[in-house]
């Protein structure tokens, strides 16, 4: 057998193959980390893509929401419906109830409505909310019998329906719906949904910074609302 300075060549060969396969570990365990990586990279580039559109959409909805809330559809309707919201400690609307009845008062004034129908339900105050709007409408000079009350509208969904049931009972057929304006849209979608046509609105001229979180929340309900899924 042949020897290279003191090591014979078998010897050598063994080595050189040791060596070898070293290195082709090596090289596989590099490649395995950076295949990896690249899945990591892969699945970080997918949920932020997936993120920005989320973004976008929920920008856009936002946006499209406040121009319709905004933008009122003013015309001649047999009924003006007052959604319901808080009354105070002392039994009286707040601030933000109080600017939905007083759009409503204004309307009926200048001639727009036959009618104006009230709705809510009894909030954690203890006040049926529906009689303290009748209530107010009435020493605002709205005449009584021209006031429908619904104490059984205890959401939107709700006053869309019993106001379709009550206006049906009285063949009235044209409405204006009357609240926030980023509660428009989705008011004007359960009021669709129970079978009119056109559904015409006004926004009531009081904002306050809980808005934006109102908006925030109304993105989630509209699209509640939009696939029928229950409150």
């Amino acid at each position: 057998m042949t020897k290279f300075y003191g090591i014979d060549n078998q010897t050598k060969s063994k080595r050189f193959a040791a060596f070898m396969m070293g290195v082709t570990k090596g090289n596989n365990g590099k490649e395995t980390q950076n295949g990896g990586r690249d899945i990591s990279l892969f699945m970080q580039k997918g949920i932020m893509r997936v993120l920005y559109v989320l973004l976008t959409w929920f920008l856009l909805h936002v946006l499209v929401v406040t121009i319709d809330g905004l933008n009122d559809e003013i015309h001649h309707a047999d009924v003006g419906v007052v959604l319901g919201n808080k009354v105070e400690q002392d039994g009286t609307p707040s601030d933000r109830l109080k600017s939905r009845l007083e759009k409503a008062v204004e309307l009926y004034r200048d001639g727009y409505l036959s009618y104006i129908l009230v709705s809510g339900g009894i909030g954690i105050e203890g006040y049926d909310e529906a009689k303290v709007m009748k209530s107010y409408l009435v020493q605002k000079g709205i005449p009584a019998d021209r006031i429908m009350v619904d104490s059984e509208g205890v959401n939107t969904r709700a006053t869309a329906q019993n106001s379709r049931k009550m206006m049906d009972a009285m063949g009235l057929q044209s409405v204006i719906v009357i609240t926030q304006f980023y509660h428009i849209s989705r008011t004007k979608l359960a009021f669709h949904q129970v079978g009119y046509d056109s559904v015409y609105s006004a926004h009531a001229d009081y904002f306050e910074w809980r808005d934006c979180y109102s908006l925030f929340r109304e993105f989630f309900a509209y699209y509640k609302y939009l696939f029928h899924m229950s409150e």
